[in-house]
C-alpha cells in the first residue's frame, strides 16, 4: 500500500497533499474539541477523586460529557451545531464566522486550528513521503498542537497525551522507524531529567517553581520520538522563542506575575526539530568546522 501511495505521490503530487490538506482539516476539527474539552473533563476528574478521598457525598450525577458527547453547541446560544455547519472551514465560510440561529460571532481560532493542522499535515508528508514513519510523525503533530493548545489555555499538559506519547515514541523506536532505540531510550531518560534538575536548582535558589512538571514529561516526549542528540536544539529553540516572546508579552504590559506557559515553545521547537533538525544540525557542524579551520 505506501508503495502505491509513493507512487501517486510521485506522479501525482496535488491529490496526495490535497487529501493530506483535507484529512488533517478534519483531525484540526477534532483537535479544537480536544482542547476545549479534555482539561474540563481532567478538572471533573480530580473534584471526583478529591470528593471520595476526602468522604464528601457524591454530587448530583452529571450529564455525560467526553470528547464526543454531548454534541458540539453555540457557546452563546446552546444551539446543535448540525452536521453541515461542522465542516472544517467550509462551514465556518459559509456562516461567515457567525452562528447560523443567533448570529453571534464564533471564534476565528477554529478556523485556524484547523488550516494549520492541515498544513502541516503536508509538510510532514512532504518531507518524509508516505511512511510508516511519516504517519507517526502526523501523530505526533497532531498531539503537539493540542498540547500547546491547552497549555496556552489552561497551563496544563495533560498526563493523557504525553504519557502515551511517550510510550508510542519509544515503541515506534524499538522498531528503528524514526531513530535508534537507545538513542530514544535515552532521550527519554534525558529529556525528562534535565528539566527535573533544573526546576529544582532553580527552586533551591529561588524558593519558588519555575516550570510544572507537564515540561519534564513532554521534553522526554520528544526525546523518546527524536532521540537524545536533539534534545539541546528542542531546549535551546523554546528558551529562545520564550524569552523573546515573553519579553516583548512583558514590554507591551502584560503581568509580570501572571505565568507564561512553556509548553507551546517546546512543542513549537519539537515540530521544528521534527521536519528541519538534522539540516539545522548540519548547519552548525559546518560552520563551526569553518571556524575553527
Amino acid at each position: 500500500m505506501f508503495t502505491y501511495l509513493a507512487f501517486l505521490q510521485a506522479e501525482f503530487p496535488f491529490i496526495i497533499y490535497f487529501a493530506a490538506l483535507m484529512f488533517g482539516m478534519i483531525i484540526g476539527s477534532f483537535l479544537n474539541v480536544v482542547v476545549y474539552r479534555l482539561p474540563i473533563m481532567l478538572e471533573r476528574e480530580w473534584k471526583d477523586q478529591a470528593n471520595d478521598i476526602l468522604g464528601n457525598e457524591s454530587a448530583a450525577e452529571q450529564q455525560t460529557f467526553n470528547l464526543i458527547l454531548p454534541g458540539s453547541k453555540c457557546p452563546h446560544c446552546h444551539h446543535k451545531i448540525r452536521p453541515w455547519e461542522n465542516i472544517p472551514l467550509v462551514s465556518y465560510l459559509f456562516l461567515r464566522g457567525k452562528c447560523s440561529n443567533c448570529h453571534e460571532g464564533i471564534s476565528f481560532r477554529y478556523p485556524v486550528v484547523e488550516v494549520c493542522t492541515g498544513l502541516l499535515t503536508i509538510m510532514v508528508i512532504f518531507t518524509f513521503g508516505i511512511t510508516p514513519a511519516s504517519l507517526f510523525l502526523c501523530l505526533l503533530t497532531w498531539s503537539l498542537i493540542a498540547l500547546a493548545l491547552i497549555d496556552y489555555d489552561t497551563q496544563l499538559l495533560p498526563d493523557d497525551i504525553t504519557l502515551p506519547l511517550l510510550w508510542l515514541g519509544l515503541i515506534v523506536n524499538y522498531f528503528s522507524l524514526i531513530t535508534d532505540f537507545r538513542d530514544a531510550f535515552i532521550g527519554a531518560c534525558m529529556g525528562y531529567l534535565v528539566f527535573w534538575i533544573v526546576f529544582q536548582v532553580f527552586k533551591l535558589i529561588t524558593g519558588k517553581e519555575g516550570m510544572g512538571y507537564g515540561d519534564f514529561k513532554l521534553l522526554a516526549m520528544l526525546g523518546a520520538w527524536l532521540g537524545w542528540q536533539y534534545l539541546p536544539l528542542i531546549i535551546i529553540l523554546s528558551s529562545f522563542a520564550g524569552a523573546l516572546v515573553g519579553g516583548s508579552l512583558i514590554a507591551l504590559g502584560r503581568d509580570k506575575a501572571h505565568p507564561i506557559p512553556f509548553g507551546p515553545y517546546l512543542a513549537i521547537s519539537g515540530w521544528i526539530t521534527v521536519i528541519w533538525g538534522e539540516q539545522i544540525l548540519q548547519s552548525y557542524l559546518q560552520f563551526t568546522a569553518i571556524g575553527t579551520s
